[in-house]
């Protein structure tokens, strides 16, 4: 019964608001819940509460990751110069051209903010499949169960719906006009510099699910672990050690 209980709670998954964005509470009420009685009641109670409060999580980051200078301004999760380019980026620093490589890393970001709002209905769907085992293997398992649950589950969706609304971004926000003004001033600078290839929209993709999925799994580990994060009496009741 604790661990009913428990799940029941975990509704209240972080209860700080995020950034509007895609609501994934509303795409969640079409979410069907097996008509259970008896034995295993039980079970399909832990699994109703589990998929409650996932909602609520995965609404939060993708809130907070889709509102302006979501990836830009979070440390944790801004999209950086690819590694195959840094030394370009700080040659062109040094040389004071740091607008030029400040304008290519922000447009990457903002592309990243604006596809974000994409994850919610995978999500949900991926809420919405969740079966009565699962969640309980979730339930019982780390600080971050649900958010390796996700990854194995949406990754590879994630990613194929991502990546056109990153390209269209992209273009939408300059960022392969950006990376062109750095590469040509670096060129400028160094006469026949080779400049490595790079496919951008792989690398914003990547780089923006990574962040996404890191959010995910500081919603999930703060209900778990910060007694702080336990708002109401009934959460301090249930965790208390």
């Amino acid at each position: 019964m604790r661990r009913i209980v428990t799940a029941a709670c975990l509704v209240c998954f972080l209860g700080v608001p995020a950034a509007p964005a895609a609501d994934v509470m509303d795409l969640l009420k079409s979410v069907p819940l097996p008509a259970v009685t008896g034995p295993a009641q039980d079970s399909a109670t832990v699994a109703s509460g589990l998929k409650e409060a996932l909602s609520v999580g995965t609404k939060n980051a993708v809130g907070l990751l889709s509102g302006k200078d979501g990836y830009f301004a979070n440390e944790a999760v801004k999209i950086l110069l690819p590694e195959n380019v840094r030394r370009l980026g700080d040659a062109l620093r040094m040389a004071g051209y740091q607008k030029e490589v400040d304008a290519f890393v922000l447009s990457m970001n903002r592309a990243a903010e604006k596809a974000a709002p994409r994850a919610a209905d995978i999500f949900a769907g991926a809420i919405r499949e969740m079966s009565i085992t699962d969640a309980q293997k979730i339930l019982g398992g780390g600080n971050t169960a649900a958010t390796e649950y996700f990854k194995s589950k949406t990754s590879t969706q994630l990613f194929d719906a991502f990546k056109p609304d990153i390209s269209k971004s992209m273009s939408e926000v300059g960022v392969t006009r950006a990376y062109k003004a750095m590469t040509d001033r670096y060129t400028s600078m160094v006469p026949f510099a080779k400049v490595e290839s790079l496919d951008l929209d792989r690398y914003v993709t990547n780089k923006s699910l990574d962040g996404l999925f890191y959010m995910v799994g500081q919603e999930e580990t703060k209900i778990r672990t910060n007694p702080a994060a336990r708002t109401t009496e009934l959460l301090r009741k249930v965790f208390a050690k």
